[in-house]
């Protein structure tokens, strides 16, 4: 019998929304024994400046060459300050570090490449595992998407175990899938036995923040009233639907680029707000019917969920109904993380954290690599 153990998820999306997610809660691995708690620790605005920088570099190198050296500034940067943010988590629960059994680490993605016909995937995440266990003391897990990438998997998307659980958890499947809305929107499906189903369904939060930041209007369409104000081009939006990825059949993955602002140029601010909250919308639709079975809820979780008018064209684009994580009593902002907990501790145990149906891997495949 496997006794659960106190573990620590970390995440910072694609989105650089400059907050690292952090997460503690019990778990074997396979079901979920307490959630502790969570919180969003923001970046100083330095470390921020210098990811944004990484990102740039990071698509210039495009997996050619040596890697740019920002690349090891910006890994002992976000190094350092997650290892901060884990221990104040932890000790704010009244917990010390020797009551961590590990912590799942997930780092920063600066690149992912889905594999072609006869080309392996590539990513990279950006985060130093063996400075963390030096800095923590304890045992962490990282480099989660690489093994499942070198045999012939996507790499992503990681978060089905942890959905399966939540949804064994609460006592639903089938007709209820995860939705998790971060830079990318990925969902889960599983059958309440043994297919579990996951896939990028197309962009989320990452087009639309990028757009309403080229147009100086901050940092996202904060309660969707950029797109509240606007309206839909629908012949531009059934255009932007033809895109083949949406079609394609599953396991697949995109990296935070593959679909850009640029699909809303020309339009006005609030015009191109409401085209890409559409295009997400309508693209998680066109998702839902790849499934084995097309289901009937979708619990929200991730930053997108705060966005009414993007949880409202989900309702009328996917033709199915929303409802947020928290009704299921779930903390909607933590998945992400609490799910990389959860993935350490599958790691610890020599349990699978990616399969077939939801990467492409040939069977059941572990990963990650253990410092400490």
């Amino acid at each position: 019998m496997n006794q659960p153990m106190w573990a620590v998820g970390l995440m910072t999306g694609t989105v650089l929304d400059g907050n690292i997610d952090v997460a503690l809660i019990k778990t074997d691995g396979e079901t979920i024994a307490d959630f502790g708690t969570y919180r969003l620790a923001p970046y100083p605005q330095a470390i921020r400046a210098l990811l944004e920088a990484t990102l740039t570099a990071a698509r210039a190198w495009n997996f050619t060459g040596p890697e740019p050296a920002i690349f090891g500034e910006a890994e002992d940067a976000l190094t350092r300050a997650q290892s901060a943010a884990v221990r104040e988590l932890v000790e704010s629960h009244g917990l010390g570090m020797a009551d961590i059994g590990v912590v799942g680490f997930h780092g920063q993605t600066v690149l992912h490449r889905a594999p072609q016909p006869g080309r392996l995937g590539e990513t990279r995440q950006l985060g130093d595992g063996a400075l963390m266990h030096q800095l923590l003391g304890c045992k962490v897990v990282y480099d989660f998407r690489s093994a499942d990438m070198r045999a012939g998997g996507q790499g992503a998307p990681l978060a089905a175990a942890y959905h399966a659980a939540l949804l064994r958890r609460a006592g639903s499947h089938g007709d209820v899938a995860v939705l998790n809305l971060g830079g990318v929107a990925n969902i889960t499906w599983w059958d309440g036995a043994d297919t579990l189903v996951a896939f990028d369904t197309g962009p989320a939060s990452a087009p639309l923040n990028d757009f309403v930041r080229s147009h100086g209007l901050g940092e996202m369409d904060r309660d969707g009233r950029l797109a509240e104000a606007g309206s839909v081009d629908e012949t531009r939006l059934a255009r932007l639907l033809q895109h083949p990825y949406l079609s394609a059949p599953y396991p697949k993955s995109l990296d935070r680029f593959d679909f850009g602002a640029s699909m809303a140029d020309g339009l006005s601010p609030a015009d191109g707000a409401a085209l890409l909250t559409a295009f997400t919308a309508a693209a998680v639709g066109r998702g839902l019917d790849l499934l084995p079975q097309r289901p009937h809820k979708l619990v929200v979780s991730g930053g997108g969920r705060h966005n009414p008018m993007l949880m409202a064209m989900l309702a009328s684009r996917a033709g199915v109904e929303i409802v947020p994580a928290e009704a299921y009593g779930w903390s909607g902002d933590a998945v992400e993380a609490e799910c990389f907990a959860f993935l350490a501790v599958r790691v610890l145990r020599g349990l699978p954290i990616s399969f077939p149906s939801t990467t492409g891997v040939p069977e059941p495949l572990r990963g990650g690599q253990i410092a400490g």
